[in-house]
């Protein structure tokens, strides 16, 4: 049985409502820039009008999405099973961190912060794996 209360399924939970709602600048965007029509009926069309940061944020949650089909899986086997500890609730705190940072540095064209906030966050997935694994 897994703990509800633990606190990698709470920034779990805080990681998945993140990423869920990381569409929405971008969408905004295109409703006022190309109009309702083109943003809900043609999307593809109207994804050639966007800014270069409304593209940077589609890129960002793409990865938000990419990396989360990595990081939730191994917090579920983490509770599973029952090895949740202090070192896999720190590595799901930073990992949440360290996904909102990466989402503004990348909507921002901040290319190093950026890429050291994707390190760090592949990091918490490393760390977490290896600890399914027994080496934590």
């Amino acid at each position: 049985m897994i703990d509800t209360n633990s606190p990698e399924i709470y920034w779990l939970a805080l990681t998945v409502l993140m990423t869920a709602l990381l569409w929405i600048p971008q969408i905004l965007h295109s409703v006022f820039r190309a109009g309702p029509n083109k943003a809900f009926l043609y999307p593809d069309e109207a994804a050639k009008e966007y800014a270069d940061w409304a593209i940077r944020s589609k890129a960002a949650h793409n990865n938000a999405v990419e990396n989360l089909v990595i990081f939730a899986p191994l917090v579920f086997l983490v509770l599973l099973l029952g090895i949740g500890n202090e070192l896999t609730a720190l590595a799901t705190m930073i990992y949440f961190i360290v996904r909102v940072l990466h989402y503004v540095m990348h909507v921002l064209a901040i290319p190093l912060m950026r890429t050291l906030a994707f390190l760090i966050g592949f990091a918490c997935q490393i760390i977490m794996g290896l600890s399914i694994i027994g080496v934590f």
